[in-house]
């Protein structure tokens, strides 16, 4: 995964569930930080865990920030 690509967590969806995109790459529905850091190791950012998710400043979330999954 290329630093220079933005990664985006979406609003939370009805199911609580949030879009992660990386650049125009769609990666998956993540319902939890453990989601999202799974989906940037298989993107290539293979230190990605759950604390680095919470407190990197590639990730924009938007729609409240990593410790929202309600809708």
């Amino acid at each position: 995964m290329a630093s220079s690509q933005p990664v985006i967590v979406y609003p939370p969806g009805e199911d609580g569930g949030r879009r992660v995109r990386v650049g125009e790459h769609f990666l998956g529905m993540a319902y939890g930080l453990l989601d999202v850091a799974d989906f940037l190791r298989r993107a290539g950012l293979e230190e990605a865990d759950q604390q680095l998710v919470a407190t990197s400043g590639l990730i924009e979330w938007r729609g409240g920030g990593p410790d929202m999954w309600e809708h």
